[in-house]
């Protein structure tokens, strides 16, 4: 799962948000410099990694990505999950809107600023103006996102290339991702 769906089962204390949307930031026992709210946000986002990681609705998806992505089907799989969770967010967030909940999550980032990590400072400011979790709902907000990884990140990510097999095969991802999140949302109920 990417930055979105760690957000989403995180609830709505805005620390433990802050935690989890870091929780890829922060190795080993260093979590254990961060307030206990922080820390808890952390530890869940280990988990969240762990269950989806191991979860066989998810491998199966990045079975069916293998053949496009190769290595990095794991990271496309994350990245299409964000966008089928965003691009149906009201119906798994109880009428929520997804402008809604990124504004609140935009606020958290900023006011816990001075916990956030020296990578997460030089990328959230971007990553609040471009309005990224809402945009991850579009497949040109997608492809964008998909464009820094390729040039920040991995040169092998290939954004045309997601999005092609993004609009292939999204029935099949949706249907794979609905029951993923059925089983998601019991284990990590926010």
């Amino acid at each position: 799962m990417n930055y979105l769906a760690h957000i989403y089962f995180s609830g709505t204390n805005r620390k433990v948000a802050v935690g989890n949307f870091i929780g890829d930031f922060v190795k080993g026992k260093s979590y254990e410099k961060y307030p206990s709210s922080f820390q808890k946000g952390i530890l869940l986002h280990r988990k969240i990694d762990h269950f989806t990681d191991t979860h066989p609705i998810f491998l199966e998806t990045v079975d069916l990505l293998r053949p496009s992505f190769g290595r990095y089907s794991g990271i496309m799989a994350d990245m299409y999950y964000d966008y089928l969770l965003a691009s149906d967010f009201e119906q798994y967030s109880n009428g929520v809107s997804l402008s809604k909940f990124s504004t609140n999550f935009y606020l958290s980032a900023l006011l816990y600023y001075r916990w956030l990590p020296k990578k997460v400072k030089g990328f959230i400011f971007h990553f609040i103006r471009t309005n990224r979790l809402k945009e991850y709902s579009t497949f040109e907000g997608l492809q964008y996102s998909l464009k820094i990884m390729s040039i920040y990140n991995s040169p092998a990510i290939n954004p045309t290339l997601g999005i092609e097999v993004l609009a292939s095969n999204e029935v099949q991802l949706r249907s794979l991702f609905d029951e993923f999140m059925k089983e998601a949302q019991q284990k990590f109920p926010h």
